[in-house]
């Protein structure tokens, strides 16, 4: 269970993300051993554990921090997190994830499903079991509706052309910002801060899952397929329109909607033509400076937080993060 290097210079956090990963492993018990593995193998197959990460950041925020629970928090959100990106991999046909095959083209899709239903499952145990109050709980699940929510707006819009950028942002709110935002605020509540505080870390996060997202996207048109973990240009191919494209589609609207008539069957020479489009429409660009919007309330709202040790490190790693300099 090696943790990513992106944590070495964060000792504390990367201790207490190992125990993390040690506890999923001790909770998740299935009869059939070669599954169990099969799982468990896909939990640690390489993530950044970002939203546990972030978890546990927040966990220093309030006065009264329970190490177990905040680690079994963060446990939870990452069972959570995989279950949605095994479900996601599955509808997206996606093969590759973190540079491997993914579960479903390994095991299939009735297996892969049956294995996120399974990880969903645990993530609601944990937090039965360790969240302080059952209304804390309750606002977890109720928050849950919302990340899927995201999830089949994504599918239902699948080769249809942008609308625009306000359909775009309310998309991966639902299927990204909302778990950032739920760690940050589940370990603010957990370590008894008030409700104006936890707001604020609601917020943090929130803008830190847009401006993640919004950069996700970026990549996958100027990165390469070893640093983002799949093929390039992965979106476009799977009729997924992101910023990017909707920027451009502002411009040079008619081009872009003769090429993206193709759905599945664009050619490499589209998929060129494509990135010249977005390239000289500034769609990269355009997207960046909204990212970085986001970056900029992301830090205005880790500002309001209380002055501790552990805010040194959220706002180095708030900021490296959403400049991707880790």
């Amino acid at each position: 269970m090696l943790i990513h290097s992106m944590w070495d210079s964060y000792p504390w956090l990367k201790k207490e993300l190992a125990e993390v990963l040690q506890m999923i492993d001790q909770n998740v018990r299935i009869r059939d051993k070669t599954i169990e593995q099969i799982i468990k193998e896909t939990i640690f197959s390489g993530g950044k554990l970002l939203r546990p990460a972030y978890s546990l950041l927040c966990s220093n925020i309030g006065p009264q921090r329970d190490c177990k629970r905040a680690i079994a928090i963060a446990a939870a959100l990452e069972c959570l997190h995989t279950a949605t990106l095994i479900h996601d991999d599955v509808i997206d046909e996606a093969d590759i994830r973190h540079g491997i095959s993914t579960l479903h083209t390994t095991s299939g899709n009735k297996f892969a499903i049956y294995a996120g239903d399974y990880l969903f499952s645990l993530s609601f145990t944990l937090l039965s079991k360790y969240a302080s109050t059952k209304t804390n709980v309750k606002i977890r699940l109720n928050r849950v509706d919302k990340i899927l929510t995201g999830e089949l707006e994504q599918l239902h819009s699948r080769y249809r052309l942008p609308t625009s950028v306000k359909d775009y942002l309310s998309r991966i709110s639902g299927k990204t910002a909302q778990l950032f935002a739920v760690s940050c605020y589940s370990g603010a509540v957990e370590s008894g801060a008030s409700t104006r505080i936890a707001a604020h870390a609601w917020n943090m996060g929130h803008y830190i899952g847009m401006a993640f997202q919004i950069m996700d996207d970026v990549l996958d048109f100027i990165s390469d397929e070893k640093t983002v973990g799949k093929p390039i240009m992965n979106d476009v191919r799977q009729g997924i329109y992101t910023l990017p494209i909707i920027y451009s589609m502002e411009r040079k609207g008619d081009h872009l909607k003769q090429i993206l008539a193709k759905k599945n069957r664009l050619t490499n020479q589209d998929l060129e033509e494509i990135l010249k489009i977005i390239h000289f429409n500034r769609g990269i660009e355009k997207s960046e400076e909204l990212a970085k919007k986001y970056t900029e309330k992301a830090l205005q709202e880790l500002r309001k937080l209380p002055e501790g040790a552990y805010k040194k490190d959220l706002y180095s790693i708030t900021k490296k993060l959403l400049e991707r300099k880790m």
